[in-house]
């Protein structure tokens, strides 16, 4: 199962992590990894692209572990990050809870 954990101060996203496999299909063909994949790399991309907010990332064996907002959060990383929620939020109903477990909290 994958286990995703965000926390969020007053509302904004102040870090994200990401742990295990889903167990889905075999490697490679594991369309759950790939979606959820897909939708984390995409997000820090277009962090780092589109806006000037730093943040320490976490990456081992070519893949995010966890990321850290280390100052304030823009409106436009808001939106970014309130779009991957809501991705990673899609792929668990549609695959569901045995495979994408999302944990959020607030402080």
């Amino acid at each position: 199962m994958i286990q995703i954990r965000t926390e969020r101060e007053k509302g904004t996203y102040r870090s994200f992590s990401i742990d295990g496999h889903a167990g889905y299909a075999e490697a490679g063909e594991d369309i759950v990894c790939a979606a959820v994949s897909a939708l984390v790399i995409n997000t820090i991309n277009s962090i780092e692209k589109f806006t000037e907010d730093a943040f320490t990332c976490d990456c081992r064996d070519g893949m995010i572990q966890s990321w850290e907002f280390t100052a304030d959060v823009s409106p436009e990383t808001a939106l970014l990050m309130d779009s991957l929620m809501l991705g990673l939020s899609d792929v668990q109903k549609a695959y569901g809870d045995r495979y994408l477990c999302i944990r959020q909290r607030e402080t």
